[in-house]
């Protein structure tokens, strides 16, 4: 086995460079001298995280992580005074404790896949997991010294979580020397006997490997080829994986013996190929082109396998210096040989893909051939009370994490404990929350959860199933439901006298009773039908739009009115019955202000009109798109503290005006009465805000106020 590098093993060595130190580093060390840390785990880190090339900040974190593990008091007094990037280091490698706790109460046989990806969740700064495989590779390396049951569980966590971290993100280095530290402590007698079997034949595998190097150097000089030669060390766990794949013995392994080669342009790499198939005969079916063909984590290198001297079987390996520093050190190559190339598009691109999902891996721990595109930020990973992982995407609520976990018990959902914390259907956990989902004996959703406006589901799979529940009612149960659903759209919109039969052909459905079931399934929403019902009363030629009304009075633009045989007229929407575009509306000709503009049923004009009859004329609405309409609703339900701010909220966050707000409260019965007069879009953006409003807590009504 080889170390990934020889270190000093102790502080003292960094500590008589502190004077030549960045400033943040020494004053980590000057705090462990004080405090007393574990000397050689600390300096084997410091030498790792200066192997990968990290910074000095990143040096410092491992070392106050060490510090706040072992003297949280001091960790608390110097915190705030360290910088905050700092702070966010430590902080992270304090979120990666959840996970080795949680990968600690897992059943042995349970998978560790949910428990990587949930670690990339909650750490946000990649440097946090450079930290993580130095501090465990330290603590492996000298985890003889555990008692036996630590030191199992250590090299479990190493074998699950860390190893295969490290060779996604192409780490060789210290990926082989994980592997090999775990294989050692979890299966000692198999490791022992490979290991035996390595030294047995050592003298003769040197002596070959230098024959072979000196025959392959004599040739590739003689091509004028510059290149670097050296035999590749053998790793033990790899070895014993190789074995357990393809059925073989020790003995029958052809890349026991291997050499290296590295050479300074992709065009020699192909070169020394040839070089090498001309020297030696290839073995059929023992050729990989990872230069052509990256593996998934990155990672370039021609591998062939030939008969060499005295008919030994050799593996050579083939690839630029470039390839070489980036296969050994990965992510961290590229912190080290390219600082300042924030143009580099391989150092943008191994971020990118960093940040991406770990796939699922096969038995023999390789990589599925290719990403998934789905980034880390769309997903969020929650835990089962047992401690499982289930992730789900971004947005999405307790609801959906129950219909996630099984059909039926996102039925009988009643709510949710996230953390212990009792919280509402409507909650979206964040990566890391430990969810309980509440129910009760009876299955029974309810028709809002399928309504986007109220927040109950974002996910489409939950959804479908919702929508299945009430697909098996009965057929006349699903027509109640959709006759109730659009009448009462139609109520808050203050459209009482809508032809419903006008309906279905304006969404290319055939029948009244198609309609119906399509609201009671939320597959059309009450948004659409006030598009629809808008859209039905404008004309088809495309008018110019016109800029935003100014605020009181409401005055518009005549291309926002059409006006039966008469143009150029100044309009104004009347305010006693504040006419939205899809309302039927009829005109007044006033003696000052041009036409005055009302809903057709609105009470004042009919008045006007039996009073003056020649002066009322036909209107309809025109196709101006970017009008503003001023519209009064009303708000009923129980005062409770926060209320009215909820209600300002809602309608803030919808891109709604407010011209004007007032509210009545009865005090012996605890009731309320808010009215607020808006400026909206149109119908849509009015039923949005209406289901808004519905959905928040102690509103029982949210309606649009009739005509006056």
């Amino acid at each position: 086995m080889v170390h990934a590098t020889t270190t000093v093993g102790h502080l003292a060595a960094w500590q008589s460079r502190a004077g030549s130190l960045p400033p943040v580093l020494a004053d980590a060390l000057s705090v462990c001298a004080q405090n007393g840390v574990n000397e050689r785990e600390c300096g084997d880190v410091l030498d790792l995280l200066a192997m990968l090339g990290c910074d000095a900040q990143t040096q410092a974190a491992g070392l106050w992580f060490e510090i706040a593990r072992i003297h949280p008091l001091v960790w608390e007094q110097r915190a705030s005074s360290l910088p905050e990037e700092l702070q966010r280091l430590v902080a992270g490698q304090t979120a990666a404790e959840r996970v080795w706790a949680l990968h600690a109460q897992r059943p042995p046989e349970g998978g560790s896949e949910g428990l990587r990806r949930l670690l990339l969740a909650i750490i946000r700064d990649v440097r946090v997991v450079f930290v993580l495989l130095a501090r465990q590779l330290a603590r492996m390396r000298a985890a003889s010294s555990l008692p036996e049951a630590e030191r199992q569980e250590l090299a479990r966590l190493t074998r699950d979580i860390h190893a295969p971290l490290a060779n996604r993100l192409g780490i060789w280095q210290l990926k082989w020397e994980l592997e090999d530290l775990a294989f050692r402590y979890l299966q000692p007698d198999t490791y022992r006997r490979i290991a035996a079997l390595l030294d047995e034949r050592r003298g003769d595998r040197e002596e070959f490997i230098r024959e072979a190097l000196a025959e392959l150097g004599e040739a590739v000089r003689m091509a004028d080829i510059n290149a670097d030669l050296a035999g590749r060390p053998k790793h033990i766990y790899s070895i014993w994986k190789k074995m357990q794949r393809k059925a073989l013995e020790f003995s029958d392994l052809y890349d026991i013996r291997a050499v290296r080669v590295l050479v300074d342009s992709v065009g020699d790499c192909y070169a020394a190929l040839g070089i090498v198939h001309a020297l030696w005969p290839h073995l059929p079916g023992e050729f990989d082109d990872y230069v052509a063909r990256p593996k998934s984590n990155g990672y370039r290198s021609l591998h062939t396998a030939v008969i060499g001297p005295h008919g030994k079987t050799l593996e050579v390996q083939i690839r630029t210096h470039e390839m070489h520093r980036a296969n050994e050190l990965g992510v961290a190559a590229h912190w080290r040989y390219k600082e300042g190339g924030s143009g580099d598009a391989d150092f943008e691109a191994k971020i990118a893909w960093m940040r991406k999902l770990l796939e699922p891996r096969n038995d023999d721990g390789e990589l599925a051939a290719e990403l998934q595109t789905e980034l880390l930020e769309d997903r969020v990973y929650v835990l089962t009370p047992r401690g499982e992982v289930v992730d789900m995407p971004h947005g999405a609520t307790v609801l959906d994490f129950a219909y996630h976990v099984h059909t039926e018990v996102g039925h009988r959902c009643r709510g949710a404990k996230v953390n212990g914390r009792i919280v509402p259907m409507t909650f979206q956990p964040h990566s890391g929350d430990r969810v309980e989902i509440l129910t009760t004996k009876i299955a029974e959703p309810r028709r809002d959860w399928l309504s986007p406006h109220h927040g109950y589901l974002h996910t489409s799979r939950a959804r479908d199933k919702v929508r299945a529940w009430f697909r098996r009612s009965a057929h006349e149960a699903n027509l109640a439901a959709g006759r109730t659903m659009l009448e009462r759209e139609l109520k808050r919109l203050a459209l009482p006298d809508v032809d419903i039969a006008k309906l279905p052909p304006l969404f290319h459905l055939q029948t009244q009773d198609e309609l119906l079931i399509g609201l009671a399934l939320g597959e059309i929403s009450g948004g659409q039908v006030a598009r629809v019902l808008q859209e039905s009363q404008q004309p088809a030629e495309t008018l110019p739009s016109v800029p935003v009304a100014p605020v009181r009075p409401t005055v518009f633009d005549h291309s926002a009115i059409t006006i039966e045989g008469v143009g150029n007229l100044l309009t104004v929407l009347a305010h006693c019955c504040q006419p939205l575009p899809g309302d039927p509306v009829r005109g007044f000709i006033t003696r000052t202000r041009g036409i005055s503009v009302h809903r057709a049923n609105c009470a004042s004009l009919a008045r006007l009109a039996r009073r003056d009859p020649d002066r009322v004329i036909d209107v309809s609405w025109g196709r101006a798109s970017a009008q503003a309409y001023e519209v009064t609703i009303q708000l009923n339900g129980y005062d409770r503290k926060g209320l009215q701010k909820d209600v300002v909220g809602v309608i803030s966050n919808a891109n709604v005006g407010i011209i004007a707000s007032s509210s009545r409260l009865f005090a012996r019965t605890a009731e309320v009465e808010m009215h607020y007069t808006l400026r909206v879009r149109d119908f849509e953006q009015l039923s949005t805000l209406l289901d808004r409003l519905s959905a928040l807590p102690n509103v029982v009504e949210a309606r649009r106020v009739g005509a006056g």
